[in-house]
Formats: structure tokens, C-alpha cells, sequence
């Protein structure tokens, strides 16, 4: 945390973190801060506050209001303070007769070109113009409103989520600059000269038009209602707010709610948020409004069968109705029968009850999380090769990285906040490199273009590794002094004899990935002699049927080139949800207590019952694909699904849906009726993370409060939904608050030892592990030595999936995520997120279309051989032939209706990223469409009318 940092207050400029100190006098106050430091910041420092306009701390210095002129001694004129870099020995003052009269004239001239419409402006009470007018105390404006002026400029109201009005503003280029610098979009500009001067949108287009992302950060710098919420427009400036963590994807953004009353006015990017510092996306910045959709289901509801309408009843007679089930089922058919799915958008304490239900009460392990359909081969792999199964750094660690490797992610769209960080770096001169079948975004945008795009056929992750590993170790690129004091010798020269084997070399591997062999031996070459290489991976790496291998080649691939334990370098895995970390670190897995903890290990388990007064089994439990084979056998008769939509999200919807459907009870706890819930016998209502006190744990391994801003809307947070049925099971949980179970995780968590909630809202956020030897918490892992001591160099072969292209399923089909859509689309399709993804596409090669007589927009089938469905075609060069995409974000897409069962060899991950298909024109929805749009008009004519 900076010196001096207040992250309420506005300083100017940007801190510098020159170790150099320079010492000033600013009216009398003696000030030091680092070398490079504006005299604006330097004077805030020490709560000399100087009127500014343009000028504000997240963006760098423009000095065009004059605003904030200052006199310094020994110098002639009034220089900018944002500007003007301190000096040793300078004499500064800031409030003179001269400096008052020049800063009321500048004002004037502002204000002469303004409505004066205070009273009725949506910025009213919270507007820099009025604040700046009121300190340098403008009283009057001699130049009329006849002339020229831009007071009947029109608004744009195309976007969903903000009004730009131009009549109110003041050029400053603040949006200009935040959508260029923090964003990275440069999709505004300043259009003409002089007077004539504006703001526009791209080529003079409606914001909707434009190549705007919605991120918010224009609305946020601006410093007038120019760029205004609408919900401030619609409901008033907030009066309070509460700092919380944002509930969308794994970067785990801070937040201001601001707030009237119990409503929430607008989400605010919170500049003390250590992951986000300052900067949101649209989903986190806007698509809050599903909180309190009209699809809320607040009221208990149970039901015997699902052929039968649900019937509402209060939370006592659902809990009692669940438990008397769970108890009967496991009486008939034994204890292994029931089992329990945690949630990766549930808090840490709301998932460790839920796998501690599971455990003392159910009395099996039969537990497991949405983890394991997407960063399941994370953990093993990277637990495997450096000791712990979780990513090495920080976020803000990618501004030292001079080589970027992006491997099956794609940034800018799924964690947003993280992409506009790595696209700063790149402006400044890091290199990247893009391992992905299809062209992302990162691979050229303004400011922006990928040093090499290796577009490598899905499938063939392994033997890519492979190969650039093998490029590494012949042409001696590795690092041999790194590799001698920080890993396993003898492991590494059974590796490097496995590696260096021609077979690896990309000119043999070059027909299997599809990359040119020089083009890969480039790539190789400038990742490995670059002085910090950084990877960052996504499910393109995990959700393949070598997921854990690729995940412990990427490990191998660091430590050969001594990539890890320090700033910019780092195995840093994209987590999607925002806390499938937490979920994990929970004991979420039926093989782990909290802590990855082994459930075999007699010294950790008697830890546990001891704490929790029962006796726990010692034998690994069901995974979820083995709950659903189960299932469908007869054998596996209840589950407790709390916040996870299994139905639209896991592969082979046919399987899965027969699965759902074998079960004598399925309880669904959530907001919504979700795909999962329209085949469930007990719904519980949930609580959004608006409505809840807890943690989230983001990808870089850090835990963020959050904190309620309003009431649960059905009366129950959703840790006390758990501790209730537990009681109905006739186990008492004794907690009073979520700080109270967070203080037995640690008491439990080696890892978590150094966790509370006094520390948490002391230090803003900790980084596990957090124990006496780390007392803040870990940044960086692995600085010194791994923590499984030495790293492993895992034998990696490649073995080719067997989902390949045929003469009846040519194509690949390949799944991701779009920006303005989130996970199965639950929560973004209830807010204004629609008006850019109505539905879900297939982007197909113009090549391949042509061949199939396909057109833009045309119905196409999409089969497999799990199934078949329909959805309308994108012809686009952004995937190479012979691969198509699309997104999974509607239920009606049935994306996972032809995705196959074929999963990791160690974790049972699916292999979403390749699925062999063949693609042709229909003219009507396929029959599980259908057979889908009957279901779920049957499921919500059951809804009771006012649930």
C-alpha cells in the first residue's frame, strides 16, 4: 500500500515509486515524497487540496484546465501543479491574490459555456464543476449565452447504462484519456479544434455504435454530468456506501455500493481494491440489477415430483421437508446415497458449511464443485509440479513483465479488468505471445498487436508445450543455475532425456498442432531469453482430456527458464467464477478437507472431528460426473445443490438431465428458477452477494470482504439456510456470523491460519498463505523455494484426445465466453447486458461456410455424437478452418447438449474445447429445443404467481 494513500480522496496524478526522496515547502508545510511527483500530489499529500479539472489521480498529468496554477519561488509564470514534477528545495504556494483572480477567470471563461441548470442537474451535490466554481469563488460571468455556444447539443441515450449530454461538457478529455490509459480502448476522441472542439464517440457514432465496452471508466473520470448513470438520473444521488467485492468473474473487484436507503443507486470502482485499483467492467460496474429482478424467487417451495406445480411454505416446513427426504433416502439405500455440489459464487464460509454438512452430517465425502468442470486440472497440476494449487502472483505483477505468453484465455472478455492492466504493459513495450485457436481480441487491437499468434489446432495443447520446451533445452535457452538450487535434479534429467527427444521438436510435432516449426522456435526464443516471461492460462489449457498435463507443462516451462518467484514472471491460471479459488480452498474436492487436506490423512481428520464432534470418513467421495453415472444407475438418490446451474453448465445435457431426473430429491438453493431447479423437489430461496456478509477468494489467491448492503430479500443469507438444514438433520452449527466460521477455517487451514475479519478490513485484503511466517499474507509464492520443496519436471506425453475430426464430424467446435455475458448467463441476461448478446452464435470460417452453403445469419445444426443443436451463424475469419465457436451464456442454445463426456485423465474435467461436429443449414430448432421449450413453459406455469 502506498504512503499517504486515502483511497477516497483524489490526489491529482499518480503516485511514482522513485526510491528517490525529494523534500519541498508547500505554503509553509514541509512535504517529502518520491522523485517524479507532481506538485498537485505532493501538496494533497499533506491536505493542500488545489482546485483541478482535468486533472485526477488515475490518469496521467494533462494540464489543460489552469485550474490548478501555483506560484513557485524563483520561477516566472504560473505553471500547472499536475505538471510540474517537485524539486529539492522548491518553495511552492498555492493560495495568492494573483492565483485566486487567475483561477476565477478560468472558471469563468468554463462556466460561460454551461447550462446553468444546477438545481435541476442529475450531478447536483456531487459535481467537480460546482465544487471547483464554489472554491475559487466565482460569483459572476460577464460573457453572455448569445453567442456562440454548445447548450443545445443533443444527448445520446443509446447506451443502456449512461446519458451523454455535451452540452455540459468542458473538454477536459478526462474520459478521453481514462478510456485510452485504464481501459485501453481508445474508443473516444476529441473531435475538431478550438471551439469546435468535442467529444466523440469513434467517427462521430452513438456510443452504442462505437467500439465503446461499457467499462464505466469514462462515467467515472468525468467530472460534470456530461457522462451520467442512469440510475442517478432516474433515482438521485446515492447518501451512503459500503465497500464489497464484485460477484462476476475471479479478477474480484472492489466496490463502493452507493446506496439510498436499502437500494442500490450504482456500483462504484473502489480505488483501494488491490485488484482492480480503481477500474471496473460492464458486469461489474452495471449488471447489478439482476439482484432485484422480477424472476427473484423469494419464498420456499417444495414439491413431491416434477410433473407437479411447486407449492410455496415457510422456511421451517422446506428444511424439514428436505431433511426427512435426505434422512429416508439414506435409511433405504444407504449412506453413500446423498451428496452435496458447492458453489463458486457462494462465499468461502457459505462453501465450507455446505462440504462441512457433507461431512459430519451426511457423514460421507460425496462433495464436489464447479471447479471441477473448469480449473480441477489446476490444482492437480500445479500441486504436482510447485507445491500448491493456485497461481504464483499478483495482478499488478504484470507491469513488470517484459514477455507475455497468453495460453486459452482470453482476457478482455472474461476478466476484463485484468486485460486492461495487461494491454497497459504491452503499450508500454512488453511483447505477447497468444496460444489460441481463434483470434482474440489481444492479437491486434489499437496500440496493440501479438508478437506471435500460434493458432494450434484444439486438442494438441500437449505437444505444443512440448515442442517449445524441447526448443528451449537444445538451443540451451533454460536456465541452468535456476533449475540446479530450486528443483528435483534427478527429475530434471529424466525430463530433459524425454524433452530433447526429436519427436518433440516442432518441426515433427508442426502436422499435429498445425503451428510453422520457425514460428514456434521464435516464439520459444522470446519467451525464454526475456528477463521476466509471464504465463497466464484459462480453460482452453484445463478443460481438455490432457488438462492436467498441459497445466504441469506450463509449470515445467517456468521453472526451466526460472520464470517464477518474483515480480512479472509467474504460472498465473484465469479462474472464471468469482471464487472457484475460494470453493477449492474450502474442501469443495470429495478427496480434500479445507486446505487440500487429504481425507485419508489420520492427523487432519482427527483435527476435525475433534472441532466438529463426529467421526469422518476416510474414503474419497463421488465427483460430480461419478454422482450423475451414479444416478442414472440407481445408486445415488439425493443432492444438495446450492448455487451451481449443473443442468445448462456441465457436458452432455442428455446425460446430465437423466442424472437430475433419477433423483428421489433434488434441493436447489438459488435466486433464480434455473435450469437445475426445473428439476428440483425443494427449492431454497438464495441470496445475491448484495444481500450477504463473507469472502471471496480471486485468482491471485486474495480474499476480499463482502459485506451486505440490503436486506436477503427471502430473509436469509445463505450460510444460515445451510446451518438451518443441518439442524433439521439434527446437527447444530453455532455461528452467529460469517467472521465466526471464517475464524474456524483458520483454526483448521494451515494456509488460512493468520485470516479474520479485523485483519481483512484492516489491510483491505490478504493473500493466502497468511500464517505467522507470512503474517500479511503472500503476494509472490515460491520466492525462495517451492512449497513442495523442490519443483518436479513432470513427464509430459502427449497423448492425442479422441475427439478428432472424422469424415461424419469434420469440424471442432470450440466453447468460450463474451464480455458482456457471465457464465450461464443466470445473473447478465436479467439486466441490460442483453442489448449487446440476444443469443448465442456459431462463428464459422467463411471457407467452411461456403462449402456448406451456409450465410450470415443462417440456422445451422450442429451435431454430434452426444447430440444436436441449433443456433444462428456468424461467418467470421476470427477462427482458423476447420473450427467453429460459440459462447454458452442462453440455455436455449443447448451448447452443452453436443459437448461429450470426455473429461482430464486425472481430474474427470471435460474436454469442452473439442468436439467433434459437423455443422449444416436447418430450418427449425433441433428436437431437445424443442422438447426444452415445452419443459420449461410446463416448469414456470408450476411457479406459484407471486413467487
Amino acid at each position: 500500500m502506498l504512503e499517504y494513500f486515502d483511497p477516497n480522496k483524489d490526489y491529482g496524478t499518480p503516485p511514482k515509486l522513485s526510491e528517490k526522496r525529494v523534500s519541498l515547502v508547500v505554503d509553509g508545510v514541509s512535504v517529502t515524497v518520491p522523485e517524479g511527483t507532481s506538485i498537485l500530489r505532493a501538496a494533497a499529500e499533506v491536505d493542500i487540496n488545489i482546485p483541478k479539472l482535468c486533472a485526477t489521480d488515475s490518469l496521467e498529468a494533462f494540464g489543460s484546465c489552469r485550474l490548478c496554477a501555483v506560484e513557485i519561488e524563483g520561477r516566472r509564470g504560473y505553471p500547472a501543479s499536475c505538471t510540474t514534477p517537485v524539486a529539492e528545495g522548491m518553495v511552492v504556494n498555492t493560495q495568492t491574490q494573483k492565483l485566486a483572480k487567475l483561477r476565477r477567470n478560468v472558471m469563468e471563461l468554463y462556466i460561460s459555456d454551461h447550462p446553468l441548470d444546477c438545481l435541476t442537474c442529475p450531478s447536483n451535490g456531487d459535481c467537480e464543476l460546482q465544487d471547483m466554481a464554489g472554491d475559487v469563488g466565482l460569483r459572476e460571468v460577464r460573457y453572455g449565452f448569445d453567442g456562440d455556444n454548445h447548450l443545445a447539443a443533443e444527448k445520446d441515450t443509446s447506451n443502456p447504462y449512461f446519458t451523454f449530454d455535451p452540452s455540459k461538457c468542458i473538454v477536459c478529455s478526462r474520459c478521453v484519456r481514462a478510456c485510452s490509459e485504464v481501459q485501453g480502448t481508445f474508443a473516444l476522441t476529441i473531435q475538431g479544434r478550438g471551439f469546435e472542439s468535442k467529444v466523440s464517440p469513434g467517427q462521430n457514432q452513438a456510443f452504442m455504435d462505437s467500439e465503446c465496452v461499457s467499462c464505466g471508466a469514462c462515467v467515472q473520470a468525468c467530472p460534470t454530468a456530461t457522462l451520467m448513470d442512469n440510475s442517478v438520473i432516474e433515482h438521485g444521488q446515492p447518501e451512503h456506501s459500503v465497500v464489497t467485492t464484485c460477484a462476476y468473474c475471479g479478477v474480484g473487484c472492489s466496490f463502493k455500493a452507493e446506496m439510498k436507503g436499502t437500494q442500490v443507486i450504482r456500483m462504484m470502482p473502489y480505488k483501494g481494491g488491490q485488484a482492480n485499483q480503481g477500474h471496473s467492467c460492464v458486469k461489474g460496474r452495471f449488471a447489478f440489477g439482476y439482484a432485484t429482478h422480477k424472476d427473484r424467487i423469494t419464498t420456499p417451495m417444495i414439491r413431491e415430483s416434477i410433473d407437479q406445480p411447486w407449492q410455496q411454505v415457510s422456511w421451517e416446513e422446506a428444511l424439514q421437508f428436505a431433511a426427512d427426504k435426505l434422512s429416508s433416502i439414506q435409511h433405504t439405500y444407504g449412506r453413500g446415497s446423498i451428496g452435496a455440489i458447492t458453489s463458486s459464487r457462494c462465499t468461502n464460509e457459505e462453501t465450507f458449511l455446505v462440504q462441512k454438512l457433507v461431512r459430519a452430517v451426511f457423514g460421507n465425502n460425496n462433495v464436489d464443485t464447479c471447479a471441477r468442470v473448469c480449473h480441477s486440472p489446476t490444482g492437480y497440476g500445479l500441486k504436482m509440479t510447485l507445491g500448491e494449487s493456485a497461481g504464483t502472483q499478483t495482478f499488478a505483477s504484470v507491469k513488470y513483465a517484459d514477455v507475455v505468453m497468453v495460453i486459452g484465455a482470453n482476457p478482455t472478455d472474461g476478466h476484463p479488468v485484468f486485460g486492461s492492466q495487461l494491454k497497459k504493459r504491452l503499450r508500454e513495450g512488453a511483447k505477447l505471445i497468444v496460444v489460441d485457436p481463434r483470434q482474440i481480441d489481444l492479437v491486434k487491437s489499437p496500440h496493440i498487436q501479438a508478437a506471435h499468434h500460434l493458432k494450434l489446432r484444439p486438442g494438441t495443447n500437449v505437444a505444443f508445450i512440448n515442442a517449445m520446451a524441447h526448443i528451449i533445452c537444445t538451443e540451451g535457452l533454460h536456465n541452468p543455475s535456476f533449475i540446479a538450487k530450486r528443483c528435483d535434479t534427478e527429475a530434471f534429467k529424466q525430463w530433459q532425456t524425454f524433452i530433447s527427444n526429436e519427436r518433440h521438436s516442432p518441426e515433427n510435432t508442426q502436422d499435429i498442432t498445425g503451428i510453422p516449426a520457425e514460428e514456434l522456435r521464435q516464439a520459444a526464443r522470446l519467451y525464454a531469453k526475456a528477463n521476466n516471461g509471464a504465463i497466464y492460462y484459462g480453460l482452453g489449457v484445463t478443460e481438455h482430456s490432457q488438462g492436467s498435463t498441459m497445466v504441469m507443462g506450463i509449470a515445467n516451462l517456468a521453472m526451466l527458464t526460472g520464470n517464477v518467484g518474483r515480480e512479472g514472471v509467474g504460472v498465473n491460471p484465469l479462474r472464471g467464477q468469482n471464487n472457484v479459488q475460494g470453493s477449492c480452498d474450502m474442501g469443495s474436492f470429495p478427496h480434500e478437507l479445507p486446505g487440500y487436506q487429504h481425507v485419508s490423512d489420520n492427523t487432519v481428520r482427527q483435527q476435525f472431528e475433534q472441532v466438529w464432534g463426529v467421526t469422518l470418513d476416510n474414503e474419497p467421495g463421488l465427483r460430480i460426473p461419478n454422482m450423475f453415472d451414479a444416478s442414472i444407475n440407481g445408486e445415488f438418490k439425493a443432492l444438495y445443490c446450492q448455487g451451481e446451474d449443473i443442468a445448462q453448465s456441465d457436458p452432455n445435457t442428455h446425460h446430465v438431465e437423466a442424472a437430475l431426473k433419477g433423483l428421489e430429491c433434488l434441493i436447489v438453493q438459488d435466486i433464480f428458477l434455473n435450469e437445475t431447479a426445473k428439476f428440483a423437489h425443494v427449492f431454497l430461496p438464495g441470496a445475491s452477494f448484495l444481500e450477504k456478509n463473507g469472502t471471496f477468494t480471486n485468482a491471485e489467491r486474495r480474499i476480499s470482504r463482502v459485506r451486505k448492503v440490503m436486506p436477503p430479500l427471502a430473509g436469509k443469507e445463505d450460510w444460515e439456510v445451510t446451518v438451518a438444514l443441518a439442524k433439521a438433520l439434527g446437527y447444530e452449527m453455532q455461528y452467529n456470523h460469517p467472521s465466526e466460521i471464517m475464524d474456524e477455517i483458520a483454526s483448521l487451514t494451515p494456509t488460512f491460519t493468520g485470516v479474520n475479519y479485523e485483519k481483512l478490513d484492516k489491510l483491505g485484503s490478504i493473500q493466502w498463505p497468511c500464517n505467522e511466517s507470512a503474517p500479511t499474507g503472500t503476494p509472490i509464492m515460491h520466492t525462495d523455494a517451492f512449497v513442495r520443496g523442490k519443483g518436479w519436471f513432470a513427464i509430459t506425453e502427449y497423448v492425442a484426445t479422441e475427439e478428432r475430426a472424422s469424415r461424419k464430424f469434420p469440424l471442432l467446435l470450440t466453447t468460450g465466453r463474451i464480455l458482456s455475458q457471465y457464465n450461464v448467463g443466470a445473473q447478465t441476461r436479467r439486466t441490460e447486458n442483453v442489448s449487446w448478446h440476444q443469443e448465442d452464435l456459431l462463428e464459422i470460417h467463411p471457407h467452411d461456410a461456403e462449402d456448406r452453403g451456409i450465410n450470415e445469419g443462417d440456422w445451422v445444426g450442429i451435431k454430434s455424437r452426444a447430440g444436436e443443436t441449433v443456433l444462428r451463424a456468424k461467418i467470421t475469419q476470427r477462427v482458423q478452418p476447420g473450427v467453429v465457436y460459440t459462447t454458452f451464456h442462453h440455455p436455449a442454445s443447448g451448447a452443452n447438449v453436443v459437448t461429450t463426456d470426455n473429461s482430464d485423465w486425472a481430474t474427470n474435467c471435460p474436454e469442452y474445447k473439442v468436439t467433434a461436429v459437423q455443422v449444416s443449414k436447418v430450418a427449425k430448432p433441433s428436437n431437445w429445443q424443442q422438447q426444452f421449450q415445452r419443459f420449461t413453459e410446463q416448469q414456470l406455469e408450476f411457479l406459484p404467481t407471486n413467487s
